[in-house]
């Protein structure tokens, strides 16, 4: 069973970071491209960003291009988010994901809040 486990959210002014972080379980963390997703109140999961097995390919929604960064250590099973020049409309719970060999985001973390105040 994979396990993800979200961290670093929090309460942030306007124009600031934050660096979020998602420890994955298993042995295989390297074999799947991992993404980040972020739910706003009363609005419709989207992605965000994600990055292949091995780190060399990434994609952003256009919304955080240029602010956003997504890494990864396969060495510590982890995947980032380095999130500058935050606005409010950042504000969300913030999933990171698994994707399987289907293409589809099949197992996910149980989220970390965000609060971006303006």
């Amino acid at each position: 069973q994979v396990q993800l486990v979200e961290s670093g959210g929090g309460l942030v002014q306007a124009g600031g970071s934050l660096r979020l972080s998602c420890a994955a379980s298993g042995r295989t963390f390297s074999n799947y491209r991992m993404g980040w997703f972020r739910q706003a109140p009363g609005k419709e999961r989207e992605f965000v960003a994600s990055i292949s097995g091995s780190g060399s390919s990434t994609e952003y929604a256009d919304s955080v291009k240029g602010r956003f960064t997504i890494s990864r250590d396969n060495a510590k099973n982890t995947v980032f988010l380095q999130m500058n020049s935050l606005k409010p409309e950042d504000t969300a719970v913030y999933y990171c994901a698994r994707r399987g060999v289907t293409g589809q985001y099949g197992y996910w973390g149980q989220g970390t809040q965000v609060t971006v105040s303006s």
